[in-house]
């Protein structure tokens, strides 16, 4: 539990890093990894402090560090002299991850994708079964300039929630999507006389 009741996280970092290539892909599709880049978007922390959140041996957990690392998605933010040992600080490279166009190698047609919430889908099933679960589905009839326009206010509370001050024990999760979908769509309705020109 967090007693951080300041902005987080406690490091500068730009708003967003884009990943487009499939090795930074297969490195945040990784549960464990997604939680390590969850943790540090809180506070910057070490390896020790961040296998001590996840339960996990410090070995593992400094090998999906550094896994993020060469995938630029973690850096080293701040270090600490212990007994003559420099202590590792790792903090996000941005604090909203997008996932850009990326492409197999040597295949320029086919995209690599994650798809968020198929991810959310899966995690949010206890909560469903406690009935804790807060969702909502809708589907609306707009011009693709105004999904937009609409997505990019949804950045804004996105950018919004992950800077609330973290308190609490429990952890929650967003999950947002914007999609083209085959819904059946009413012809337009026809004018009537009084409508008319």
């Amino acid at each position: 539990m967090s007693i951080n009741s300041q902005q987080p996280p406690d490091y500068e970092l730009p708003d967003a890093v884009e990943l487009t290539t499939p090795a930074q892909l297969r490195a945040i599709a990784d549960p464990l990894r997604s939680s390590l880049l969850d943790l540090v978007l809180e506070r910057a922390a070490t390896v020790s402090e961040l296998a001590e959140a996840v339960g996990r041996p410090k070995s593992t957990v400094a090998h999906h560090v550094g896994v993020l690392v060469d995938a630029g998605m973690l850096r080293v933010v701040r270090t600490r002299r212990v007994r003559a040992i420099d202590e590792r600080y790792y903090g996000r490279t941005g604090r909203t991850i997008t996932i850009g166009v990326a492409r197999h190698p040597g295949d320029p047609t086919v995209p690599v994708c994650v798809n968020g919430l198929s991810v959310a889908a899966a995690e949010s099933v206890p909560a469903h079964e406690d009935d804790t679960l807060y969702s909502t589905l809708r589907h609306v009839r707009i011009p693709r300039e105004s999904a937009s326009e609409f997505w990019r206010r949804v950045e804004g509370l996105v950018r919004e929630f992950t800077a609330l001050p973290r308190s609490g024990d429990t952890v929650y999760g967003l999950a947002v999507g914007l999609y083209p979908t085959d819904q059946p769509v009413l012809p337009e309705a026809p004018q009537t006389d009084d409508e008319k020109p």
